[in-house]
């Protein structure tokens, strides 16, 4: 029953895999080189569990050409993008059949294709899916896998058969006992790279080659399923019983066994040829089908696997490996960083350039070896040290627990004891001055020693250098040693002169931690790094140097100037790459530089060393970059790092307006290279929430995003490591939302995704509804001026007709008193001056006398009538009409006036003509016609304006009215050139004793 129970178990886990789950082989697959370093020295892990969302039971892996990772378990189908695991009941908009999902593959095309536990194969496009059931040639049974052939059919793998739906067909067909295959238990399909095709069931694995129309019973004859070809072509095969064997188109030799050559539940080989075999608890790297199993080489429980049962085991494009298993999903990353492995945990290791160029490493618990990257070669010096010195005659001065070692080219060692008073102290840093002189500074802290003559003198013997704890020497072009010290100091010896160097040079490094002479720089150019950060002396001060996004560089240890000009700097936060075109632009003009960065998710292990031993970084002669943390010691060479070739597709998930979601539909818009989706939001939509999505897997952390939405962003807006934009008060219009995205290369994807949206105004939004606005706002003010205008008219005739009436009494007063009173005066001289005989001399002066008065009375009377005028014309019909009863007053004569027509303003030019003509016509009718009743009529018609003055009078003599004039007088001209000066036409019309009338007549456009 126990034995039934475990076959059983095996069953179901050999169901859940994949054999290749669409990672297609390399066309020429190279040869597996032999592996001797530890797998996760080489991997980086990393694990998600339930907790972290992730998917559980995996059944099967894959990943189309928009990058996303779909993942099939019978709970349901998830998708990853690097960042969230979602699960997701539809796929390009169209639901799934089933959530109990066993078979998923994609193809080149797009399409992804489904296979339902509970039978059914489904096929999902970006416009349609289908779904193959009974009707379409597919049974009610498991599919267990789908794999797409070379010719583009389609083969699944069900617990009834194989069914295979052929180009361009609508309709699965089975392969039935005549193509010599079982009916019953076919668990998987595999396309060799001959064109061969295997197909394993619970009976053994089957083969067609090429041209044949029939399928050959391979051996051994036995289940043989999770098919696999290796790179030397060879298949394997799980025989149920977790054992993996070699799967022969021929007979084995009589007598031979059919026994497994490994064990082993589940196989991959990745596109490099190593082959990955998967356990019940744990995965391995095999070194050799034909070796034992080695602890290094598994990913188990012990390691941080997510848990047992390991079930579909996945490569995706960009190289990681995917696993699923019962507890969760594992990921192991290649890494950039390569961790030289050693046979015991190294302690504060330091590097040691050596004699060859080659590199020795050393700490404070071991001694002295020669390494390679892949692990060390030789023992070179025995004990352990903390500093040391490469002399450019390749002697090696190496600080040691008890003394300093001088090893000579030939091996020769030598022990130095070390001064007096710093025994029990470990060496910081050695250097030899350009006299060959051997300085040494100890972690005591109290200044630094130099060996003369096999001798310690403190200082050197020189003044001036200071009794701080030195923590690295270096020396620049021409000779001069340089000491780094705390609090952002550093000492230049120069013979015996003495130099300090601190902030008031620029220098705010904290604790000085490594010194590197660049020549490329200049002769005098040095390179200091420290706890915040790292800047480089020249010109007589030290320049700090900043990266771009705020990068300080802190904690910097190891500085090495490349060949090609590229600055490597190890830190605190990893190993960093300042490319040389950039390290140029900031020498030049300061700008901060672009950089790149390696850390542990590029399998480092631990930071550089904050204090010693230094430099944590070095360069080997065959050109690798060294580097040492506090407990390990890797490389990474410049010239081949591994790069990320894909540039990551982009992708809009997700709309949210005013907090609802939309749907977003997809289609193509002319002159664009991808499909552009469209989508029309509600109308008066203010705020708007864009989810997208970057699809890079290796290092998703490292992706960058950048987006804008067109007709608003001016530019590009960086996501700071968000996937989601927000905008507010949006107005009505037409937006572009796009987004790019980068991988952990810098290798920009520029076409990336792009969403057209369409917010239609509200009626209070519309053009229309402004334009109501416009119009009732112009309404508005006219009816305001209007009213305006009005109450101001009303106002001036009001204080005009004070100011008239305040005029005519006071030309009443006069008239009645003044002019009275003279008038009165005149008549009683005029009296007396009768009794005074006719032709005496007293006579005719008081005649004359009477006369001057008389006219003096008549000039007073004119006065009169002005003051009797109106002083604002503004409004001719009053101040015409005051003017006409004031002659009436003085004169034997009715006024009349009559206005036809609205009254409106006349031109401030017209006004005053007309009020000069009409005041000249109405003085001469009242002063000379001898009229009895005088007439003005004022007409405001639409086409001109008219204003006649009649009178009953004498009429104007013929000589006259021919002429046009009195001769010797000038009012007729007068009011004929006045005319002239507006455009008016005048027409004066008399004849003796009929009265005169005369026409004025203003055209409407020259008028108002």
């Amino acid at each position: 029953m126990i034995v039934r129970a475990l076959k059983a178990l095996l069953f179901l886990l050999v169901v859940a895999a994949h054999a290749l789950a669409g990672a297609e082989p390399p066309a020429s697959p190279p040869a597996s080189p032999p592996i001797s370093r530890p797998l996760l020295a080489d991997f980086t892990h990393t694990a998600w569990t339930a907790l972290d969302g992730a998917p559980v039971g995996v059944t099967k892996f894959a990943q189309g050409p928009d990058g996303w990772l779909w993942i099939a378990t019978p709970t349901g189908l998830y998708r990853y993008d690097g960042v969230r695991f979602d699960r997701t009941d539809k796929v390009h908009g169209h639901p799934l059949q089933s959530s109990n999902i066993m078979a998923l593959t994609t193809t080149p095309d797009g399409a992804m294709w489904v296979g339902y536990r509970v039978g059914g194969i489904a096929v999902f496009r970006k416009d349609g899916s289908r779904t193959y059931m009974e009707g379409d040639g597919v049974q009610p049974v498991g599919v267990m896998h789908l794999e797409a052939a070379p010719d583009g059919a389609i083969w699944a793998a069900m617990r009834d058969g194989v069914a295979v739906l052929a180009p361009g067909a609508r309709r699965f067909a089975y392969l039935r006992e005549e193509a010599g295959l079982p009916t019953r238990g076919v668990f998987q399909v595999l396309f060799a790279r001959d064109g061969t095709t295997w197909v394993g069931t619970n009976s053994g694995a089957y083969f067609r080659r090429p041209g044949e129309t029939r399928f050959t019973h391979a051996w051994p004859r036995k289940a043989l399923v999770w098919l696999c070809e290796g790179p030397d072509g060879t298949i394997w095969g799980n025989d149920f019983e977790r054992g993996y064997h070699r799967v022969r188109t021929a007979p084995p030799p009589a007598g031979q066994p059919a026994a497994p050559a490994f064990a082993g539940i589940g196989m991959l080989f990745d596109r490099r040829g190593t082959m990955w075999v998967t356990h019940a608890d744990s995965l391995e790297r095999k070194v050799s089908p034909n070796a034992a199993g080695r602890p290094d080489q598994f990913l188990s429980p012990l390691n941080g696997i997510t848990g047992p049962i390991l079930g579909a085991i996945f490569q995706d494009r960009e190289g990681n490996l995917w696993i699923g298993t019962s507890g969760g999903i594992d990921r192991l990353r290649p890494n950039r960083l390569h961790t030289v492995p050693v046979a015991t945990p190294l302690e504060y290791p330091v590097l040691v350039a050596g004699p060859a160029g080659d590199m020795w490493v050393g700490d404070y618990a071991r001694d002295l070896w020669r390494y390679g990257p892949d692990g060390r070669i030789a023992r070179e010096v025995p004990g352990a040290i903390t500093a040391s010195y490469t002399a450019p005659d390749g002697t090696l001065w190496l600080g040691g627990m008890e003394g300093v070692l001088r090893r000579d080219p030939d091996g020769t060692l030598a022990a130095i004891p070390f001064p007096g008073g710093v025994k029990t102290y470990r060496v910081h840093a050695m250097q030899q001055d350009r006299e060959g002189a051997l300085w040494a500074s100890f972690n005591l802290g109290t200044g630094v020693h130099k060996l003369v003559g096999g001798q310690w003198v403190k200082s050197g013997g020189l003044r001036d250098i200071p009794e701080l704890l030195t923590t690295a020497m270096a020396r620049d072009g021409a000779g001069a040693l340089w000491m780094a010290h705390v609090r952002s100091q550093v000492t230049v010896v120069d013979g015996a002169n003495v130099r300090r160097l601190g902030p008031a040079q620029g220098l705010d490094l904290g604790t000085v931690l490594t010194l590197h002479f660049d020549s490329k720089a200049g002769s005098g150019a040095m390179w200091a790094g420290g706890e915040n950060g790292v800047a480089l002396y020249r010109n007589g001060r030290f320049t700090a140097l900043h990266g771009e996004r705020q990068e300080r560089f802190r904690g910097v240890s190891g500085i090495v100037r490349m060949p090609d000009g590229d600055l490597w700097l190890h830190g605190a936060d990893g190993l960093y790459r300042v490319p040389a075109a950039r390290l140029d632009g900031w020498l030049n003009n300061g700008a901060a530089v672009d950089f790149e960065r390696f850390d542990a998710r590029d399998g480092m292990q631990g930071h550089a060393t904050q204090l010693r031993p230094v430099p944590s970084l070095r360069r080997s002669r065959d050109g690798l970059l060294w580097y040492a943390t506090t407990g390990s010691v890797g490389t990474i060479d410049p010239a081949a790092i591994p790069r990320n070739p894909l540039a990551p597709p982009v992708d809009i998930t997700g709309i949210v307006a005013d907090g609802q979601p939309h749907a977003i539909a997809s289609h193509a818009i002319a002159g664009h290279a991808i499909a552009t989706r469209a989508l029309d939001l509600p109308r008066g939509t203010r705020n708007l929430q864009v989810d997208f999505t970057a699809l890079s897997l290796s290092i998703p952390e490292r992706v960058r995003l950048r987006y804008r939405l067109v007709g608003l962003d001016r530019g590009w807006q960086d996501a700071a490591g968000r996937r989601q934009a927000n905008y507010t008060n949006l107005a009505p219009g037409s937006y572009r939302f796009e987004v790019i995205a980068s991988n952990e290369d810098n290798l920009w994807n520029m076409e990336g995704a792009a969403l057209e949206i369409g917010i239609p105004p509200t009626f209070v939004q519309s053009i229309w509804f402004k334009l109501l606005l416009v119009a009732a706002t112009l309404l508005l003010l006219y009816v305001a001026y209007a009213v305006r205008i009005r109450y101001l008219t009303r106002l001036m005739q009001e204080r005009l007709h004070e100011r008239l009436t305040e005029r005519t009494r006071i030309a009443r007063t006069l008239h009645d008193t003044l002019l009275q009173s003279m008038q009165s005066l005149l008549l009683s001289f005029d009296a007396h001056s009768r009794y005074l005989p006719e032709g005496t001399v007293e006579r005719t002066r008081l005649d004359q006398t009477l006369d001057l008065a008389e006219r003096l009375l008549m000039e007073g009377r004119d006065q009169i009538m002005v003051l009797r005028e109106s002083a604002a014309p503004e409004i001719l019909e009053l101040t015409l009409g005051q003017y006409g009863k004031g002659l009436a007053s003085h004169a034997p004569h009715a006024f009349d006036m009559k206005v036809t027509g609205t009254p409106r303003p006349l031109r401030p030019d017209v006004h005053e003509e007309l009020y000069a003509i009409a005041r000249e016509a109405l003085f001469n009718a009242s002063r000379y016609a001898h009229a009895t009743r005088i007439e003005l009529d004022l007409g405001y018609g639409a086409t001109a304006f008219v204003m006649r003055i009649r009178d009953n009078g004498q009429g104007l003599e013929e000589p006259v009215a021919m002429a046009g004039h009195r001769p010797g007088h000038w009012g007729l001209v007068g009011m004929r050139e006045r005319a002239g000066v507006i455009g008016a036409t005048l027409e004066i019309d008399s004849k003796p004793g009929a009265g005169t009338a005369i026409t004025v007549s203003v055209p409407a456009r020259k008028a108002y």
